[in-house]
């Protein structure tokens, strides 16, 4: 699967294929954008390249039209992923770093991501009651109250590698299910949204947010805290 920066070279063959044989390439960007890239035969018109850079993550859908011997229409459609690391733009309190710090262990090969997350469920379910002083970016000034902050959403993605669930999934079971002529069954307990163990704000994040450093730093409602409730 293609990154979001890949430059490629969309290829098709063509057969039968003579000297009249002409493709041409129409690519359709995720944002219903088009472009026709230069295409180029080879191989007696049974071989045509194109260059294609994928600017955009998301489907790509891919047209060549065949004029001539072995006349027809061949869609392709690529999924492209978007660049690897942090998603631009979204406030992260923590990085890959503090994590494999915090954990004294290598982090997980999807880090990123699940920093991303964590930062996103704490901004909206604890720090949202929290008052402390931010830069341009939302992220706190003061490095004790950023350290506290970076190590309780390091706590949150740690929770999640200790039950194994980042998104609530695994508390989402079956009765029963049919497949052809296979019958599949088993007991679960199933929840849903916050009951989920996933979607809990990890017990260790609390205690990151109360340590005796953070006094008259964090600050809910007017009366100072060592904590955000």
């Amino acid at each position: 699967m293609p990154d979001v920066g890949d430059l490629v070279t969309a290829r098709l063959t063509v057969a039968p294929a003579d000297g009249t044989t002409t493709a041409t390439l129409l690519v359709t960007r995720p944002d219903g954008t088009t472009v026709a890239p230069v295409t180029t035969g080879a191989d007696g018109g049974a071989t045509w390249t194109a260059p294609v850079v994928y600017t955009l993550a998301g489907l790509w859908r891919l047209t060549w039209t065949v004029t001539g011997t072995g006349a027809g229409v061949e869609r392709e459609v690529v999924s492209v992923a978007p660049p690897p690391g942090p998603t631009a733009g979204v406030r992260v309190y923590a990085t890959t770093t503090d994590l494999a710090n915090y954990l004294r262990a290598a982090p997980p090969l999807d880090s990123d991501q699940l920093l991303e997350a964590a930062s996103r469920m704490l901004d909206s379910r604890v720090l949202r009651w929290c008052r402390y002083d931010v830069d341009s970016d939302g992220l706190p000034t003061d490095l004790t109250v950023a350290a506290a902050i970076s190590r309780a959403v390091c706590a949150q993605v740690a929770w999640w590698g200790e039950i194994g669930d980042s998104t609530g999934a695994a508390g989402v079971g079956y009765g029963s299910v049919s497949i052809g002529s296979v019958n599949l069954g088993r007991s679960v307990t199933t929840v849903s949204g916050d009951d989920s163990a996933a979607r809990q704000i990890a017990p260790q994040v609390w205690d990151e947010l109360q340590d005796a450093a953070l006094h008259d730093l964090l600050i809910i409602g007017g009366v100072s805290s060592g904590g955000c409730w």
